[in-house]
């Protein structure tokens, strides 16, 4: 009965946040097309709203711990669920993520991307798509943002281990930027696949930054081994044991 229950709320969230999207999204559209900026603020209005509307219909809240990213940084971050992407992004003051180019096109995303500067890649190409990352991200330091970017490349369900691609490594070495690496526990609550949101507190811990001056392979040493040890802890605080949900 009780997993029946969590069931209708989970839809009911599920509802309530793209209903949301489409109604904030296409209703703040033309502030945005008079200045760019206000594209933040709905994006922070809008990620807010969910965490709130999480906690209240599916009891399941959520918690930013250490200090906030600013400025021009890198955040390199686990990804378990888009939740994840709510969450850093209701927080840090300027988001800008890594992501597909098919995505440019879609509606809602595609028009908010481009408004805060995401850098669109075509990862069918590999070498291409880091030269391109760095490319853009360089370009792009005239407006200071925190560039989001998941090391895995896609998202990992909790407890799953997927390699870390280089990628990251080539962004910090050839931009010359701080890494703040950041661990999450919210595969634990809302899977990558599937309707269910369970409830709990769901945490997105950014760590201390790995400041520039490393080789390429100590970075990805010391980031792999700060966001795997921190994710493991916020998920074990959860409650998590098992396989993964893969």
């Amino acid at each position: 009965m009780k997993t029946a229950l969590q069931f209708v709320r989970s839809v009911i969230f599920i509802i309530v946040m793209y209903v949301g999207m489409i109604v904030i999204a296409f209703g703040a559209m033309p502030w945005v097309m008079l200045n760019k900026e206000n594209a933040y603020k709905v994006i922070k209005f809008y990620t807010n709203f969910n965490r709130r509307a999480a906690a209240a219909i599916c009891g399941l809240r959520s918690e930013i711990r250490g200090p906030i990213p600013e400025g021009e940084v890198i955040i390199a971050s686990k990804h378990q669920s888009f939740f994840d992407i709510l969450l850093i992004s209701s927080v840090v003051p300027r988001p800008k993520f890594i992501m597909k180019k098919e995505l440019t096109h879609m509606p809602i995303i595609g028009f908010y991307g481009r408004a805060i500067g995401c850098v669109a890649v075509d990862r069918g190409k590999r070498g291409a798509a880091v030269k391109q990352m760095v490319q853009e991200v360089q370009a792009g330091r005239t407006a200071p943002a925190q560039l989001i970017i998941f090391p895995q490349g896609t998202r990992v369900a909790a407890g799953a281990f997927k390699p870390y691609k280089i990628g990251t490594g080539v962004l910090y070495k050839e931009t010359g930027q701080s890494v703040v690496p950041t661990a999450t526990n919210v595969g634990v609550f809302w899977k990558r696949h599937g309707v269910m949101r369970w409830p709990g507190l769901a945490v997105i811990e950014f760590l201390p930054p790995i400041q520039p001056g490393l080789e390429i392979t100590e970075f990805m040493a010391r980031l792999e081994n700060d966001v795997e040890t921190a994710s493991d802890s916020l998920m074990a605080e959860a409650g998590f044991q098992g396989p993964p949900d893969a």
